[in-house]
């Protein structure tokens, strides 16, 4: 009878190395968030089943108030974007550099700035006033709808981004966020949405040094 032999190896798991790069961006088009404010109504006519189709009453729309509950906000009554968006963006991005999105999902997070009061969701913080916008668009069914969303046209904020130094180097990380504000952008109407070709919208650029203090004086950002 053959004997068989057993073979040691020693597998060796380097631990966690992980670094946080504060980036400032400015806005370079207007950003318009489309936060998915309509649960309450969806889940009354859940509720009264076919009883809400029969019955259906049409109250008039207040579109101020669609696009105030469009935004994303903090108890503190400061407004922000979903810090997925950015992490989203930069996955999507390595698809130019010929990065596994794979290992990018693992690799790439962003610190919130706080979350927001009604959902709980992480956001970081939008510097910049918001206007309503509102414009016509088509649900998912085809049909024509006009909705009201904020639009921050003149925006700046401070991404805090936490990555895996073993996958990624800190200029990688500046590189990569930099793709991100100029060919994936985010919120509605960017140039990477699944939906369409995009808006022009939700594009930024990283703020270098020799004019980071300004942009910070012009948006009170500390």
């Amino acid at each position: 009878m053959k004997k068989t032999e057993t073979v040691e190896s020693n597998v060796v798991i380097t631990p966690p190395n992980f670094g946080v790069l504060e980036v400032l961006v400015k806005g370079t088009a207007p950003l318009v968030i489309e936060r998915f404010s309509k649960k309450a109504e969806i889940m009354e006519k859940m509720q009264h089943g076919a009883q809400a189709k029969s019955k259906k009453v049409r109250n008039a729309r207040d579109y101020e108030k669609e696009a105030e509950e469009s935004k994303y906000k903090h108890q503190d009554g400061w407004e922000g974007f979903n810090a997925a968006s950015i992490r989203a963006g930069m996955i999507s991005a390595c698809r130019l550099v010929g990065f596994k999105m794979t290992l990018a999902k693992l690799s790439v997070f962003v610190e919130a700035d706080g979350f927001d009061y009604v959902d709980g969701l992480p956001i970081v913080r939008i510097y910049g006033n918001s206007t309503v916008f509102t414009a016509h668009t088509r649900n998912a069914t085809g049909v024509v709808d006009v909705r009201s969303r904020p639009q921050y046209r003149d925006w700046a904020s401070k991404i805090r981004i936490k990555f895996d130094q073993t996958q990624f180097s800190a200029s990688d990380v500046i590189n990569l966020i930099s793709r991100v504000g100029l060919q994936v952008g985010i919120g509605a109407g960017r140039p990477d949405s699944k939906s369409s070709g995009g808006c022009g919208w939700g594009t930024f650029e990283v703020v270098g040094s020799e004019s980071e203090a300004s942009i910070k004086s012009a948006f009170g950002i500390s």
